[in-house]
């Protein structure tokens, strides 16, 4: 039997494997707890992400991935092999399997060096990169063999990644380094300065995803939080609003906008036009956060809309891309 083509989304917050013939089969944060005394790995995937912040001196919980690039090796190495032996199964029926894995436009050859190794190490017989923004394209379903300009927006957890794609490959792209992480961290800013109240990333995250918005709602929806008091040191309950979270996201919300419009500044006048017609598309999990749409298309004047899966249509896109390259070469 022959082996298995594999596409795998190496997120900075969730790591998704893509299988030929199977879809998306797992989709599990990109964090590792290992024990520091005796340097074993103690969890990975979601176990490893209820750790976060809750762990005793010698158990670290860590994400390997610090904006979509390798910042551990050796643990990166370890959690493919990990994630790939547990979407698989064990015994690889055969020959090793083909995987390709995406990385965001801008990284380094070395840095893509890194995540090849990594992969072979981990038990690839064949490895192939491929940017983000084309991933997400193909996964958003968009034929990006055509010669016509296709704009897209792919905001993970460590990168926002904008490409115009005309061709099969990107011919204007932007790589920032501002994403879900930012918008966390803006919201635990936020709420430090404003309501004096320390809570952690797993906290900032729940209000992002619940009542987050950078773009004004209708309705003033609420949440409950609880945190640390920073003026009493003791723990409480505070409200906060969608508004609040409006005037906390604002930033990060801005400067995507604002490096979508210098990607637009730099796109051939040809490319603009077909844009235009068409819209610009979201992916990632970023592209879920409330008002997003909204304030791209108050910015630059085009119509925005979201892809079907945005979550998974990078790594629907990355396993695709093997089954159109052998097409290709055929």
């Amino acid at each position: 039997m022959a082996s298995a083509d594999i596409g795998i989304d190496l997120g900075t917050a969730s790591i998704l494997v893509y299988v030929k013939g199977k879809g998306v089969v797992l989709k599990e944060p990109s964090v590792v707890a290992y024990d520091r005394d005796t340097n074993k790995i103690v969890a990975i995937g979601e176990e490893a992400r209820l750790m976060l912040g809750r762990t005793p001196g010698n158990i670290v919980a860590i994400r390997p991935l610090r904006q979509g690039v390798i910042s551990d090796y050796t643990i990166t190495e370890k959690m493919l092999k990990y994630f790939i032996q547990k979407a698989v199964g064990r015994s690889y029926f055969g020959r090793r399997p083909r995987i390709s894995v995406c990385v965001p436009s801008q990284v380094t050859e070395v840095e893509k060096k890194a995540v090849e190794d990594a992969t072979y190490a981990a038990g690839a017989r064949d490895v192939s990169i491929i940017e983000e923004p084309v991933a997400a394209a193909i996964g958003a379903g968009i034929d990006i063999y055509r010669p016509c300009g296709n704009m897209i927006v792919d905001i993970g957890g460590g990168t926002a990644d904008i490409a115009v794609i005309s061709l099969g490959g990107p011919v204007v792209s932007a790589s920032i380094k501002v994403a879900g992480d930012d918008f966390d961290e803006a919201v635990v800013r936020f709420m430090r300065k404003k309501h004096n109240l320390l809570i952690g990333e797993r906290t900032a995250e729940e209000i992002k995803i619940k009542i987050g918005t950078c773009y004004r709602r209708p309705e003033n929806i609420t949440l409950d939080i609880r945190g640390r008091n920073l003026v009493t040191g003791l723990p409480k309950t505070v409200t906060v609003t969608s508004d609040e979270t409006e005037e906390a996201l604002r930033e990060p919300a801005s400067q995507i906008c604002e490096a979508v419009h210098s990607v637009l500044e730099r796109t051939p006048p040809e490319l603009a036009a077909d844009i235009a017609d068409r819209g610009i598309v979201l992916t990632g999990g970023g592209a879920l956060l409330h008002g997003l749409e909204e304030l791209l298309e108050e910015k630059t004047g085009i119509t925005t809309m979201t892809a079907e899966d945005p979550l998974r249509a990078v790594a629907i896109g990355t396993g695709k891309y093997i089954e159109l390259l052998s097409e290709k070469n055929n």
